[in-house]
């Protein structure tokens, strides 16, 4: 059961108590005292004491921007793409036959420095990244904020990702382009296709890197995120706020 659900439950319970309560003490004008505090506790319950809409809205708005600042940071520092496998950079799937082809022949070098230059062309690109999800996470209703607390354990990290991957792509492109020039790895892909097309009787291969490269690289930040995410949901000492502490605790 999600935190959302079980924080009504527990005051519903608590309401239900107290109105039971209070129906056996009302017929007695002796207990008046006893009958307002009762009353005060069954509104505290109701209102203020509980969990409120905007508690919630805070509290998933609060979660997605820990998630953001913690995948950003991890994936821009040197090695966060290259030195994590659950992210890391691959050549694409139809370059796979070049990859093996190319070490065959002695030719890993060229392989490794094209994986090398892609991943860091991709930690370079993301911290681009923070400001369209900031400015997707303010767009949230607080009907949105509802659904991705009560929602599964990736619910926010969905949500982020349905209403920011145009634009991620359309920002990242530019940036991944440029961080490929700067890490050479346009020279080594070119190198690396072009030493592999000269081989006889292949198929020339020569998949569009740019474009390759920044769908993993947003891909790369999206599972960072979703990791954070489930961190917070299932880890008390994930929650470094009173806010998350209130919401998922």
């Amino acid at each position: 059961m999600n935190a959302l659900n079980l924080q009504i439950l527990k005051r519903l319970a608590l309401c239900g108590f107290t109105l039971v309560a209070l129906s056996a003490c009302a017929t007695q004008k002796s207990d008046a005292q006893f009958f307002d505090k009762l009353k005060n506790e069954a509104e505290k319950a109701l209102g203020g004491g509980g969990l409120t809409q905007d508690d919630a809205a805070k509290g998933i708005t609060a979660a997605l921007e820990r998630g953001v600042e913690t995948a950003v940071e991890f994936c821009k520092k040197p090695g966060g793409y290259l030195e994590t496998p659950e992210i890391k950079i691959p050549l694409p799937q139809d370059a796979q036959k070049v990859e093996k082809k190319l070490r065959q022949i002695g030719l890993g070098n060229q392989v490794d420095d094209a994986i090398t230059s892609i991943n860091k062309a991709a930690e370079l690109a993301a911290a681009e990244a923070a400001p369209i999800f900031v400015e997707a996470i303010r767009a949230m209703t607080i009907e949105d904020a509802l659904s991705l607390v009560s929602g599964n354990d990736s619910a926010a990290t969905s949500y982020l990702r349905r209403t920011t991957n145009q634009k991620l792509t359309a920002a990242f492109t530019p940036v991944i382009e440029a961080a490929l020039e700067k890490t050479d790895a346009t020279k080594y892909w070119n190198t690396l296709f072009s030493s592999y097309n000269k081989i006889p009787f292949v198929e020339r291969v020569n998949p569009n890197l740019v474009e390759y490269a920044t769908a993993k690289a947003i891909d790369g930040l999206f599972t960072m995120i979703k990791k954070e995410e489930l961190n917070i949901r299932e880890n008390p000492s994930a929650r470094v706020s009173e806010i998350l502490k209130k919401v998922f605790g």
